[in-house]
């Protein structure tokens, strides 16, 4: 049994999951506090990976970060960054697929905070930063975390776009629902059966998890 593509597919999950944590809250807090110019087209934009074909999206991705693209070449040549067929490609891709089901729970967090609460903060003398720090942000914490477990199960499960800009690299970016689609191509039902065991009962675990905590 080769585990490889499912390690890799949780290591790519979980790192997935922070990078959309970080930016994930930041957007979702300027969406729903902030007016400005052009923010339905940003909304637009924002749910775009939920709607889009995978593969498309995919395709957007490679044609946005390949080697020979500005901005691969700049992130090789200047950073030494190289996306295309690589496990960094695959966290880009499943971060970018998954970022809104992170932001959509965490935005509605965000919108149904009392704003005089954020005012009070504000009268006793905290900034920007110190009202989100130590008020906006532990209200918020449950469509956070819902956002994150949305996000890893998702991220869990990438396939087209993971598969446009990574690519099916056995032992360097495989991911188990790639494998899983080449084991049912080449009829090893054992290795098929069992990662899609693996992945259906990480994903309970992942949601009961988040259950038990949110009611907590």
């Amino acid at each position: 049994m080769n585990w490889f593509p499912f390690y890799m597919s949780l290591k790519v999950a979980v790192v997935a999951t922070l990078l959309n944590s970080l930016l994930g809250t930041g957007i979702a807090w300027t969406m729903a506090r902030r007016q400005f110019r052009g923010k339905a087209l940003i909304e637009a934009l924002l749910v775009q990976p939920l709607v889009m074909p995978p593969t498309v999206l995919g395709y957007y991705l490679l044609t946005s970060f390949g080697r020979y693209t500005p901005l691969g070449d700049f992130l090789a040549g200047t950073l030494g960054i190289s996306l295309v067929f690589t496990w960094q490609g695959a966290v880009l891709a499943s971060s970018i697929s998954s970022i809104p089901l992170f932001i959509m729970p965490a935005r509605a967090a965000f919108e149904g905070i009392d704003r005089r609460l954020e005012q009070v903060a504000r009268t006793l003398g905290q900034g920007r930063w110190g009202v989100f720090r130590t008020v906006s942000l532990p209200l918020a914490w449950r469509g956070i975390v819902a956002g994150m477990v949305m996000t890893f199960a998702r991220a869990m499960g990438e396939f087209g776009a993971t598969l446009m800009l990574a690519g099916n690299i056995p032992g360097k970016t495989q991911t188990a629902s790639i494998a899983i689609y080449d084991a049912v191509q080449s009829g090893d039902t054992t290795l098929a059966n069992t990662l899609v065991a693996l992945m259906t009962l990480l994903s309970i675990a992942a949601l009961w998890f988040a259950n038990r905590f949110l009611k907590r």
